[in-house]
């Protein structure tokens, strides 16, 4: 892995962790500040809204700063908000600098997508945003259990302590592999012409299959925790194990959807998505079984950011010619499948309705996630259009 794109991984990490981590110690966090897990879930769609707008709106703002410059930046904003996050006397505050965090998120992952394919060949472009997904599903493998378990014996409060020290470490790590970029300056033409490729259709239809992809995802996961209490019968031990295989599975999954992406990408994300979706089928069923329902959380993992690397590779690809705002919009449009994964998933349960349902949802987005990407695909091969050359 060359030096800048291990950086960008690292950082990734850091924002992908604090982002994840909460499901693994929500309970604990609505404990120690009275509210209700429900309600507590709406630290996740809070944060995923900030993702969602922040992203975009810095982006605009920072076009005419260095790449470098915004990382950096972005890296001491996680830092401040992790401190501020283990200092919350209470929930609104706990909201407050947790939607400040992920404004700084949204605006990263933009940035580091365009840098990461800015610095390989075009045919690695795909694994080039593996990369940086893999510090999302590592932060899956070891920051989640770790932060979770950190959480467990220690207090919620200590995980925030312990992101601050990963935030640290992910600011050194730009400071010193990320070289220095000629800024490059943009006028409201050039940011008219990014908003007009937004247009393509190609575009849309991917945010939506994003939208799609992470309802399918979060709806579940947001509450996994109380999941595999309740209904799978685990102890606060097993739970770390648990989000130990999901992250693995995420692991195997990126990677492997990056090669897809270089691939067949259209062929490889349709048929990923139909298979989620029965997947979520299974995962309904197997809940009340402990070791049926640790290897299906392992698989779901895996297609859960096996899609993820296509989606992200197909926009960045359609969007070569003005990158910036489109890339912005990567983390918005998970995000806000994040957010409205999040309400939904509390309304289910405030309405009677279990934990072991929530998958069925997923199962539904998922499918007609896949129904968008063949409309799409035939769409393009109707229209015989070719993506633009990168700008």
């Amino acid at each position: 892995m060359p030096l800048p794109l291990l950086a960008l991984f690292l950082a990734a990490f850091a924002f992908g962790t604090t982002e994840f981590v909460i499901a693994g110690i929500l309970p604990d966090v609505a404990g120690g500040l009275g509210v209700s897990i429900p309600f507590a879930g709406y630290l996740v769609s809070g944060y995923a809204l900030g993702v969602a707008v922040g992203g975009p709106a810095i982006t605009i703002l920072t076009r005419n700063v260095s790449r470098r410059a915004v990382l950096l930046g972005l890296i001491v904003a996680f830092v401040i908000g992790q401190i501020a996050c283990a200092l919350a006397p209470s929930f609104s505050a706990m909201l407050v600098f947790r939607v400040g965090t992920a404004i700084a998120h949204g605006a990263y992952f933009g940035i580091a997508m365009v840098v990461a394919t800015g610095l390989v060949a075009e045919n690695y472009r795909g694994r080039a945003v593996s990369i940086i997904l893999a510090g999302l599903t590592v932060s899956n493998i070891v920051g989640v259990p770790i932060g979770a378990a950190i959480g467990s014996y220690l207090g919620w409060r200590a995980t925030f302590w312990a992101m601050t020290g990963v935030g640290v470490v992910a600011l050194l790590a730009i400071w010193m592999l990320i070289p220095a970029m000629k800024v490059q300056a943009t006028g409201e033409s050039h940011l008219a012409r990014e908003v007009r490729v937004l247009g393509r259709q190609q575009v849309w239809t991917s945010l939506l299959i994003m939208l799609a992809l992470m309802i399918g995802q979060m709806v579940p996961f947001t509450y996994i925790t109380p999941l595999l209490q309740q209904v799978t019968g685990l102890g606060p031990d097993m739970i770390p194990i648990a989000l130990l295989l999901n992250g693995v599975g995420a692991t195997a999954g990126v990677f492997l959807g990056g090669r897809l992406s270089d691939w067949k990408l259209m062929p490889s994300l349709i048929a990923m998505l139909a298979v989620q979706a029965v997947m979520l089928i299974v995962l309904y069923l197997v809940s009340p079984y402990p070791y049926p329902m640790m290897a299906a959380i392992f698989i779901w993992g895996a297609l859960n950011f096996a899609i993820g690397a296509p989606v992200q590779a197909r926009i960045l690809i359609w969007t070569a010619d003005a990158p910036g705002l489109a890339s912005s919009l990567i983390p918005s449009g998970f995000n806000v499948g994040i957010a409205i994964a999040a309400v939904v998933g509390a309304s289910m349960l405030e309405a009677g309705y279990g934990y072991r349902t929530l998958p069925l949802l997923g199962a539904v987005t998922l499918t007609l996630g896949s129904i968008v990407g063949m409309l799409s695909l035939a769409l393009e091969k109707r229209s015989g259009s070719l993506p633009p050359a990168r700008a």
